[in-house]
């Protein structure tokens, strides 16, 4: 049998290098040595492998690790009926539009993936975070409603220029009309700066594509094998709402070879941590846990 690792969002080397860790090392590693193969490989324009990740949408992503799947089938030191794919993040995104439409894939193993629309990950991930960053919550209400109407105004306009466009009217208006909390116009400036800077012209087709993209459509095409994981803390993909709508949506469509997870005390990254805020990410000394690793190997050797 053999697993291809798919990375999160964000172009990473083959061992998915973030913030000082290789999680990707590590789970290649673990299931090596216990007789299962793993195929891991650089994102575009990324260590060996060529390309520009500018421009790009999942989609496009999703056709590179079908390369990796194609490439595995025409090798005869595989399996080719055990051919499955660990998604991290985006890569279980990856995972779910591959498993839905292609039939020779054995598995799929959810690590922090989504159950839930883009647009709703991302606004109740930038509620969560402020939240528990202390944000006031006048000043949370206002970010939710000005983030819901900048998601709204992308889905509606697949080029750049009229999205900045609208933002920019949007925001200036929002912000000079609210009454429960003053905003100075220097503040409104920088605002403005902070919310397009966050999202520049490079990278927004893969923004809109995320927003735009939801799983539950892919969810009754999926017939193999899905054990989806995510983590009690991550503070990117809320485990509850997500880890529900996965298996409420796998269920429904009659999957029932499907398993769900939540695990306590695991932020994003699979880390034992304190409050699952992205600014702990590198000061943790692990890297993945060792818990969870044994638990992705015993669910792959069971076949």
């Amino acid at each position: 049998p053999v697993a291809l690792l798919v990375s999160g969002s964000g172009s990473q080397n083959r061992d998915e290098e973030i913030f000082g860790h290789k999680p990707f090392k590590l789970i290649a590693d673990q299931l090596t040595r216990s007789g299962i193969a793993v195929l891991r490989y650089d994102d575009r324009g990324v260590g060996a492998s060529g390309g520009n990740a500018a421009g790009s949408t999942t989609r496009d992503l999703a056709g590179d690790a079908r390369s990796g799947i194609d490439y595995l089938l025409g090798r005869e030191d595989i399996n080719h009926s055990e051919i499955g794919i660990i998604g991290h993040s985006e890569g279980a995104m990856i995972a779910m539009m591959l498993a839905s439409s292609h039939k020779d894939i054995a598995f799929i193993i959810s690590l922090a993936g989504p159950g839930v629309d883009g647009k709703t990950i991302l606004l109740e991930q930038s509620d969560y975070i402020n939240r528990a960053s202390g944000v006031d919550s006048s000043i949370l209400d206002d970010n939710r409603a000005v983030m819901t109407e900048v998601y709204d105004i992308m889905i509606a306009n697949e080029s750049y220029e009229l999205w900045e466009q609208e933002v920019v009217k949007f925001t200036s208006e929002f912000y000079s009309e609210k009454s429960s909390y003053s905003y100075s116009e220097e503040e409104i400036e920088r605002i403005k700066e902070n919310l397009l800077g966050s999202i520049p012209e490079s990278a927004y087709a893969w923004m809109r594509y995320f927003v735009t993209f939801d799983p539950t459509a892919l969810f009754s095409s999926i017939k193999c094998p899905v054990f989806a994981l995510n983590g009690e803390k991550d503070c990117q993909v809320l485990a509850e709402k997500n880890i529900d709508a996965i298996k409420k949506g796998l269920l429904s469509a009659g999957n029932t070879k499907s398993k769900t997870m939540i695990l306590p005390g695991l932020n994003h990254l699979f880390q034992n941590c304190e409050t699952g805020l992205l600014n702990e990410y590198g000061i943790i000394e692990e890297t993945f846990d060792q818990k969870t690793l044994e638990i992705i190997r015993e669910w792959i050797q069971q076949f």
